[in-house]
């Protein structure tokens, strides 16, 4: 019961923020991470690009990213799962690339754009690996790759989360903002680590 609560609590959060961006084109520019942003930035094409490619391909990511990880889709609907796959790993490299250009403006300064950099080098990598692992026919990997990929991809949703908690702890946004750049996504990494971890000792032992 546990599990399958945390599934369906994995695949709302992963369907809204996925929607999330929808409202950028819906509301005034001014909106959300963007009331930060100066004129001059905001009038960027480059970095107006950057950004709509990360969080449009990111979100679309995100959104179809999960279903990846049901057993039945991989069984019943190999088909399916290789072209969401396909449209996951494209989706994702882009905004992983865009990611980085964004980031480099990040509110908050260095530690802030250390942080999402990283996330943005790590998505792209890890997104690529399982590109090519299963290329090769080296589907254990694949997995395993993919599993890292999505927990950095999730970051999109434990920023939502950690945010106002750090702020309402912190009783301001810019600390909070420089923490979450971080926290965001490396607690997130650790479990998909120890998601592994379990995966390889059970396959050792079937």
């Amino acid at each position: 019961m546990a599990k399958k609560t945390l599934w369906v609590l994995f695949a709302t959060f992963a369907i809204i923020i996925g929607l999330y961006p929808i409202l950028y084109f819906l509301l005034e520019k001014n909106f959300g991470l963007l009331s930060s942003k100066s004129d001059e930035l905001l009038n960027s094409i480059f970095w107006n690009y950057a950004f709509y490619i990360h969080i449009v391909l990111g979100g679309l990511a995100l959104l179809i990213g999960w279903v990846q990880f049901s057993p039945k889709m991989r069984t019943r609907r190999i088909i399916l799962h290789r072209q969401i796959g396909k449209v996951y790993v494209i989706s994702s490299i882009l905004s992983a690339l865009a990611s980085l250009y964004v980031a480099f403006y990040a509110t908050g300064g260095l530690t802030t754009a250390l942080g999402f950099t990283c996330l943005g080098v790590l998505w792209f990598y890890t997104t690529l690996r399982a590109y090519l692992d299963i290329k090769k026919g080296m589907i254990n990997s694949h997995k395993k790759m993919m599993i890292y990929s999505y927990a950095l991809c999730f970051a999109a949703v434990t920023l939502r989360i950690w945010l106002p908690i750090l702020v309402i702890l912190f009783n301001e946004f810019m600390t909070a903002y420089k923490i979450v750049a971080w926290l965001c996504w490396v607690p997130n990494l650790l479990v998909a680590l120890l998601i592994v971890k379990k995966m390889e000792k059970q396959r050792m032992v079937n």
